[in-house]
């Protein structure tokens, strides 16, 4: 059994977003496994893109929705953005368990399509389009290595 751990954040346009993504892009050791959940146009691409900037990664972030799976792998640890948004009642045996239980940091959208793929430890962001820019952020740890990496977050929002 864990603790769990949350912290809600405000980002008042699609910069900070990114800048969140940055920030998740440093302190997220390999083989970390990251839930981004939200409606469409809530900011998980955007997100997203703040990682692979934050990686150092130079190719453009689109989401995979029809791919389901991009790789990126000019960056220590590679980036997997996975969208399960298509896979609702598919046929799951397609590999991603590699990706998901990689070496990289895993970033899935859409998760509740692939629950029985998913890691038990793992980082939850939920966001919420409050309006045009604004989007409320929650992050919220399940496992004791993403305990610290809400509370390193803390520390540098706080900061």
């Amino acid at each position: 059994m864990f603790t769990v751990m949350e912290l809600a954040l405000l980002t008042d346009n699609e910069q900070e977003t990114k800048e969140l993504g940055k920030m998740l892009s440093k302190l997220l050791p390999p083989n970390s496994v990251v839930l981004l959940k939200g409606d469409l146009g809530s900011g998980k691409t955007t997100l997203v893109k703040g990682v692979a900037e934050g990686l150092g990664i130079k190719e453009p972030v689109l989401s995979p929705t029809f791919n389901i799976l991009k790789c990126y792998f000019e960056s220590i640890p590679p980036l997997y953005h996975i969208d399960a948004y298509r896979l609702e009642n598919a046929n799951l045996e397609m590999g991603l368990e590699e990706y998901i239980d990689g070496d990289g940091l895993g970033f899935i959208e859409w998760p509740d399509r692939i629950n029985e793929l998913l890691p038990r430890q793992h980082l939850d962001i939920f966001l919420f389009r409050k309006d045009e820019n604004t989007r409320s952020i929650l992050l919220q740890s399940n496992g004791a290595k993403y305990d610290e990496v809400i509370k390193k977050l803390t520390e540098q929002v706080d900061g």
